[in-house]
């Protein structure tokens, strides 16, 4: 049986990978999983896998937790060195599904380790895909995309000659303002924002699905998975979000992953590789579905996009930079403190500001993170005197 961990079991691809090990008991044995703040759906996670550990982000919520795993043989625990300790557990396998650079220490944490890492956090390896991939070097360990688009490329590449790759292409649906109008999303709401019209994931992902960041970042991730550089990176608007990824090759072939838009799929390709697993997932019918549909993205409606090209063109700590200060910028539209178009705009100005500075360790990629929502704060807080070139205190990033 493969041992399993998985850290971030209490958010979306945590959920659906806790249901796939609960149908497939025979095939694997679960040592520890990690939530955030629910522990109330983390205790119910553990008894029904029989993990031997549960561990809760917040110290706070430690008590709930004891008290919803009473009688179990369940062990449980709370706070940032348990959470570094779970991540250390030796298994085969880990879920790394901490969303954003808060799930970059545990991330590390398991991929020290050693074993196959499931990667479902694109954030970390954007943030800190030079320490991140030296650490896989180091401890001999094995990385597995779990974003749909990465997975489907990953497929795309098997037993193909990485000589004869021209490029990959990653597909976008477009979000819920794939036709909208500038005027439109600049008066978008968060609740249309939300609203995807494919997929059901997170409130963060789903903002960045609208802005097409997300594609910005799987790019940037995609670039560092397989060691491409970003003009052999294409980016297609498919609204259907069946074809997740495609490889293009010398002689002309094109392999592409088709599939459900089910995470699912993704989840359970990492989960069994290299072998396959049965998922529940709808069966694909393509005569019923007629017609694939692709477009170039418009750069002027979502300049997320060319933002992120431009961060990875600049390197250092840049990508970690843009990541921080979306976070932050989605946080403050979500709060209606800022408007849909600013939330690409306080990103850039945070960019510009800070420039490319180094990112080779793990400290100064944190530190770069700090300061980084630090300026995106305070630029949501009064976009016109940020723009008008308000005095940042703080360290030089020069």
């Amino acid at each position: 049986m493969k041992s399993v961990s998985i850290l971030g079991s209490t958010g979306s691809v945590g959920r659906q990978t806790v249901a796939l090990l609960a149908t497939h008991r025979d095939r694997f044995r679960p040592r520890a999983l990690v939530g955030g703040r629910n522990a109330a759906l983390l205790a119910e996670q553990a008894r029904t896998l029989g993990a031997e550990l549960a561990v809760i982000n917040d110290p706070a919520a430690l008590g709930v937790l004891e008290a919803a795993l009473a009688g179990s043989a369940v062990r449980a625990a709370a706070g940032r060195d348990a959470v570094l300790a779970a991540a250390s557990i030796e298994v085969d396998w880990t879920m790394a599904a901490i969303t954003g650079a808060a799930g970059l220490p545990a991330t590390l944490a398991a991929i020290r380790r050693g074993g196959t890492v499931a990667l479902a956090n694109k954030e970390a390896l954007v943030c800190a895909g030079e320490v991140m991939l030296e650490a896989v070097a180091a401890a001999g360990a094995t990385l597995l995309p779990v974003d749909s688009e990465h997975n489907g490329v990953f497929q795309a590449l098997a037993g193909s000659h990485r000589a004869a790759l021209e490029k990959i292409t990653l597909t976008a649906s477009g979000g819920p303002f794939r036709t909208a109008s500038l005027g439109e999303m600049a008066r978008a709401t968060p609740e249309a924002a939300l609203h995807h019209p494919v997929w059901s994931m997170g409130a963060k992902i789903s903002i960045d699905s609208a802005t097409l960041m997300n594609k910005g970042l799987e790019l940037i991730e995609a670039a560092r998975l397989f060691s491409l550089p970003s003009e052999k990176i294409d980016v297609l608007v498919h609204p259907q979000a069946v074809v997740h990824g495609l490889a293009f090759y010398a002689d002309g072939s094109v392999l592409a992953a088709l599939g459900a838009p089910d995470m699912r799929i993704p989840i359970a390709h990492a989960l069994a590789w290299p072998e396959r697993l049965t998922t529940g997932a709808p069966r694909l019918d393509l005569a019923a579905l007629a017609r694939l549909d692709f477009a170039e993205p418009d750069g002027a409606r979502f300049p997320a996009l060319p933002l992120a090209r431009q961060a990875i063109a600049a390197g250092g700590g840049a990508p970690a930079i843009l990541s921080a200060a979306n976070e932050v910028a989605v946080a403050a539209f979500l709060e209606r403190r800022i408007g849909f178009l600013d939330i690409v705009r306080v990103v850039e100005s945070v960019l510009q500001a800070m420039g490319a500075p180094p990112a080779s360790t793990l400290e100064s990629v944190l530190a770069l993170d700090a300061e980084a929502r630090r300026r995106a704060h305070l630029f949501a807080r009064g976009p016109a005197r940020y723009l008008e070139g308000a005095t940042l205190d703080g360290a030089s990033w020069d």
